[in-house]
């Protein structure tokens, strides 16, 4: 017996999010569905529109062939992408024809971070501008950004109070010294130091981020201090290490710490800990595994739960099937070996790019492997990608190619299926790590494509 509903989403991450509650606000019965977790727990928590426009190719290559083809590049010959961008919305027309903004267009992505601003509520600023912010990331960059946890907010580099940036010696993937360093050899205009605490060595050398937050959460004694306590006493001494630009000594104004000041209760732990200290605290984005990842995670899967939407993991598509009039009439599922169909009147299939495993590669090409929808790519794959590493490589443009309604195309250049639609990093056209567009793209494409899925119901 089918398992039906009005509209089904394949996916669970911020495009098939996006596109569920848009969907169910428009009065639709929703059902979402994902084979495994979404990868927002693997991603900072920043909220990306566009921070760059990727530059023009070199037009001569060095030896033989089409105008990609295994081309050996100095770096240098690279131009350099535009930005960053202070104004996201004004670049959007300077992108490639098929890119995702230029197909839905920039009030797509002005609704789709108005649903991002109205599911997450106070945990994010940065609706107030059209502005980028900048914030600084794990990496020691700056990054460009529309929307940031308010957990980051006194860590802009915008703000020219002078920084401490505080690491833990026994967390070896994060050098503070060096991240300072770097932060102010990219010109922000604070002054900044970096200082090695101890802290984490009291807790076992496996202990997960996550464990640390829980134990600031809930204040945890550490050898009969508590963990606020213990951790502020361990910073104190190095609130005069900022020097300026004369060589004299400032006392720093805000410090920040990897970003696993608490989980539940992180608002609470930040507080007291800029009680303590006398300065304003905030984290630093960092690397999976991504605390700021998690609580996005469960901000939006509570809003999905909020917005009446039926969701389950777990369950991977392992078949489709196709009514008289060439529609998709129900997707199979696997529910503990079993193939269990699932119906609806529309399909939006957002299941994510290469990176989410949306898409499929080997040698023979790359392919959706969902719907067996139509993946675009030249056919010598020498085509598909430049030698050089920081060039703009052209697989990380590949995807299905939508119609302005999202509706997938085929190689002819007709709609696949009338009642499909397709969002988020499953799409193509954009290169989203090198934009800084990613959440952006998923937002627009996300909401267009749950709008449109509610009209197929109601038509």
């Amino acid at each position: 017996m089918a398992i039906d509903s009005d509209v089904l989403v394949v996916g669970g991450g911020m495009a098939g999010i996006a596109a569920a509650v848009t969907a169910a606000r428009e009065g639709a019965d929703v059902r979402l569905v994902s084979h495994k977790a979404s990868t927002l727990r693997q991603a900072s928590g920043l909220i990306d529109a566009l921070g760059y426009v990727p530059a023009t190719e070199p037009t001569t290559p060095l030896r033989e062939g089409p105008p990609t083809a295994g081309r050996e590049l100095d770096r240098d010959e690279w131009p350099d992408p535009e930005g960053p961008l202070s104004d996201p919305y004004e670049a959007i027309d300077r992108l490639p024809a098929d890119h995702p903004y230029r197909l839905v267009g920039p009030d797509a992505l002005r609704d789709g971070l108005a649903l991002f601003d109205d599911l997450v509520g106070d945990a994010y600023l940065g609706d107030h501008t059209d502005r980028n912010a900048l914030v600084p990331t794990f990496g020691g960059s700056v990054k460009p950004t529309a929307r940031y946890p308010a957990a980051a907010a006194s860590g802009l580099a915008s703000d020219d109070r002078p920084a401490l940036i505080v690491g833990f010696r026994s967390l070896t993937e994060y050098d503070a010294r060096a991240f300072a360093d770097r932060l102010a050899a990219a010109g922000v205009p604070f002054d900044v130091a970096g200082a090695e605490v101890e802290f984490a060595e009291a807790f076992r050398a496996d202990a997960k981020v996550t464990r640390l937050a829980k134990a600031l959460d809930r204040n945890e004694e550490i050898d009969g201090t508590p963990a606020r306590e213990a951790l502020a006493k361990a910073v104190g001494p190095h609130l005069h290490d900022v020097v300026d630009a004369e060589g004299g000594v400032d006392r720093v104004e805000r410090v920040g710490f990897p970003a696993f000041l608490g989980d539940d209760h992180s608002a609470e732990v930040r507080a007291d800990l800029a009680d303590r200290l006398g300065a304003a605290v905030f984290e630093i984005p960092m690397g999976p595994p991504s605390l700021p990842g998690l609580r996005l995670e469960d901000l939006l899967y509570d809003a999905l739960d909020a917005a009446g939407v039926r969701f389950e993991t777990g369950t991977p598509v392992v078949d489709y099937e196709t009514d008289d009039d060439g529609r998709i009439d129900h997707v199979l599922m696997d529910r503990k070996g079993t193939k269990v169909p699932y119906g609806a009147e529309a399909v939006v299939l957002a299941t994510g790019g290469l990176v989410g495993k949306g898409l499929d590669s080997d040698r023979e090409g790359v392919r959706e492997p969902v719907l067996d929808l139509h993946v675009p790519q030249p056919a010598d794959r020498y085509e598909w990608f430049v030698d050089d590493a920081f060039g703009e490589q052209p697989y990380a443009r590949f995807g299905v190619r939508p119609d302005d309604r999202l509706r997938p195309l085929d190689p002819d250049g007709e709609v696949a299926y009338g009642n499909v639609r397709v969002a988020g990093g499953v799409v193509g056209g954009a290169d989203v790590a090198r934009e800084k567009s990613a959440s952006g793209v998923s937002l627009a494409t996300g909401l267009v494509a749950g709008r449109e899925a509610a009209r197929e119901v109601t038509q």
